[in-house]
């Protein structure tokens, strides 16, 4: 009995140090790859409608000033045809700037138009900030 039990305790123990080693082997993003990241995924969401998704992108404090069915009636369902964050660039540590293409449809002609987002990093992650 206590064999299997030192044994269990062995198992244990080397489980958590592998996966503590794991972890120490996975680089950590720099805020310009997380900003793309996050702000890439929120406008996925906007391209396919998931306007919850998309509001759950938006920082703390723009969130304290409007609500999600205030802000998904701003959304125009279906606008937006695509979306490619191509820049980003941070001023600090605390906040950077997304340079996304966005596709929308006018008139019946597809344009295409830069679209510069701020981003802030608050609660260890990287929140958009609606204007």
């Amino acid at each position: 009995m206590a064999l299997a039990r030192i044994l269990k305790v062995s198992v244990t123990v080397t489980a958590v140090a592998l996966g503590l080693a794991g972890c120490a082997g996975i680089p950590e993003r720099t805020a310009e790859e997380a900003v793309r990241a996050r702000a890439q995924e929120r406008w996925d969401a906007l391209v396919k409608g998931d306007i919850e998704k998309a509001y759950a992108f938006l920082s703390p404090g723009s969130r304290a000033v409007i609500d999600l069915k205030s802000y998904s009636e701003t959304i125009r369902r279906g606008f937006w045809k695509s979306a490619r964050v191509q820049q980003v660039e941070c001023g600090s540590a605390e906040a950077c700037d997304a340079t996304s293409e966005i596709e929308y449809e006018y008139r019946g002609s597809r344009i295409k138009t830069p679209l510069k987002e701020s981003w802030v990093r608050q609660e260890k992650d990287w929140w958009y900030v609606l204007k």
